[in-house]
Parts: C-alpha cells; structure tokens; sequence
C-alpha cells in the first residue's frame, strides 16, 4: 500500500518555508549548474515532506527526531538553511517569526 501524499495546511507551510529558504541560498548564484542544484535539492525536500511521517504534527527540521535526509542532502541543507535562516527576516518575516514559533511550541 503506498503512503499518501502529506497535504495538510501545516505541512504545506512547512514546504513553502523550506522553499523559501533554498530560493534565498540560490538567488546568490546565477549559473546553469547552481540552478540544477537548486531544482534537485528542492524536489528531494518537497518529496521527503511530502511522505513524512509526523504529517500535520511535523516538528521544524532542526528539531526533528528522525533525520530522513540522505546524508549528501542533509550536508546541503544544513549550509542552506545557516544562509537563510537570519535573511527569512527580511525576506519573509511573518513566515519567519512562525516557523521560530513553531519550533518553540514544539520543544515545549
């Protein structure tokens, strides 16, 4: 039987922040390789959030019990997410003071 696809409203915020992150990363680079980059590592986050186990209940990346990156990708995403994580103020600030809400509703 196979999973079905995650679609809730809290994943898809959880899917529209981590896009805008890995947006905000690649806007520094311009060439056709970066962009490449940039479109695999983008499908490779939206499909892992996509089957994710916790669903509607997903914590914040950071604080997440089971890490289900590939290794190569978790590696990416970490200086991804270094990059981005204090530019998502400017960027997208009502976006940004959610997801620092969410993470600490989470560890609460």
């Amino acid at each position: 039987m196979v999973k079905p696809i995650n679609d809730g409203p809290k994943i898809n915020f959880e899917k529209k922040t981590v896009s805008a992150m890995i947006d905000i990363y690649y806007k520094q680079f311009k060439d056709e390789a970066h962009q490449e980059e940039r479109s695999d590592v983008l499908s490779y986050a939206m499909a892992r959030l996509n089957y994710c186990r916790f669903g509607e209940e997903k914590p914040t990346c950071k604080i997440c019990p089971v890490h289900c990156y590939q290794k190569k990708y978790q590696d990416q995403m970490k200086v991804i997410m270094r990059y981005s994580g204090p530019r998502m103020l400017l960027y997208h600030p009502i976006m940004s003071v959610e997801h620092m809400l969410k993470e600490w509703r989470y560890k609460g």
